[in-house]
């Protein structure tokens, strides 16, 4: 069952989170790098849990981590990991919180190489989940492929967000997510 289909059978208040992410968020293609590595955060933490964990604590995890400015999170040293180990508004887990940083390091080469993250993203396009899984995990830390292909459907690199008769679907098609261009 599509995320889309499942969403209407959830109780509240379970359901009107989902649907605010599913009808605003998901798939819809990010053009802001901050916001894009900031899901790249979102769905790392979510490994190993509910995604509902990550969008209830998803306001914990942008003030955690400034806004997900990538050059701020870059920087962060080791009063920044023991800060965000005793925050109880994200997941406190050492790994994820590691990735995060050095993978802020990973984007700020990127966005030096290819004058931003997503056109580093573009310059892979198109590939299999399998060809993006392999590339994440040359190049970031704590992705595998959950991780890899729920972060690049979400941002509208890989097809899969949306049923076909969903509605936001449709709006998401208007933007012309890179999926498209396959």
């Amino acid at each position: 069952m599509s995320y889309c289909n499942y969403i209407p059978n959830m109780a509240e208040p379970s359901r009107s989170l989902h649907q605010k992410y599913h009808d605003y968020h998901y798939g819809f293609p990010i053009h802001d790098d901050n916001e894009l590595f900031g899901r790249l955060i979102l769905e790392i933490n979510q490994a190993g849990l509910s995604w509902e964990t990550i969008l209830k604590k998803e306001d914990g995890f942008r003030k955690a981590y400034d806004n997900f400015n990538i050059s701020k999170i870059a920087a962060y040293d080791e009063n920044d990991r023991e800060r965000l180990l005793s925050d109880p508004g994200i997941i406190r887990n050492r790994l994820k919180i590691n990735a995060a940083i050095e993978n802020a390091k990973t984007v700020l080469l990127l966005q030096k190489e290819y004058g931003s993250f997503e056109k580093w993203l573009e310059s892979h396009h198109p590939k299999t989940k399998e060809e993006w899984v392999k590339i994440f995990k040359k190049t970031f830390r704590f992705t595998g492929g959950e991780i890899v292909g729920e972060f690049l459907m979400s941002i509208g690199f890989l097809k899969g967000a949306h049923a076909d008769n969903c509605p936001i679907g449709k709006q998401v098609l208007q933007q012309q997510p890179m999926w498209l261009n396959t």
